[in-house]
C-alpha cells in the first residue's frame, strides 16, 4: 500500500470557509469513492507542538492507496480531473504531493 501526503496552503484570496466547504462537499466524497483509495482525510494544522511559530502548511491530506495502477486510471476520469483542476487551479498554492511507504 502506498501513502500520499499532500501539504499546502491556500492561494491568496481563498478563504478557509470556501476551501473547507469545497473539501467537505466535493473533494472528500469523490476521492473517498475511488476504488484505489482505502482512506482519505484532510487535516487543518492548528499549531506546532513545540514553539509559537505558525505551521509551514495550513492543510495536510493523507491518502492510503491500495493499488497505484488503478489509482492512475481513476485520476484520468472526468470527475477527478475536475476536482484536481479546482484544487490546483483555484484553491491550493503550490501543493506538495509526497509519496511514502511505511517502515513497519
Amino acid at each position: 500500500m502506498a501513502t500520499i501526503i499532500v501539504l499546502f496552503n491556500l492561494k491568496n484570496g481563498v478563504t478557509t470557509e470556501d476551501y473547507e466547504a469545497w473539501a467537505r462537499e466535493t473533494d472528500l466524497p469523490i476521492v473517498r469513492g475511488l476504488k484505489a483509495i482505502d482512506s482519505y482525510d484532510v487535516y487543518k494544522a492548528t499549531g506546532l507542538l513545540i514553539g509559537d511559530d505558525a505551521p509551514p502548511y495550513k492543510y495536510i491530506e493523507i491518502l492510503q492507496v491500495n493499488d497505484m495502477d488503478t489509482f492512475g486510471q481513476e485520476l484520468e476520469t472526468d470527475a477527478i480531473q475536475k476536482v484536481a483542476s479546482e484544487f490546483q487551479g483555484r484553491l491550493a498554492d503550490n501543493p506538495w504531493f509526497i509519496m511514502c511507504e511505511s517502515l513497519s
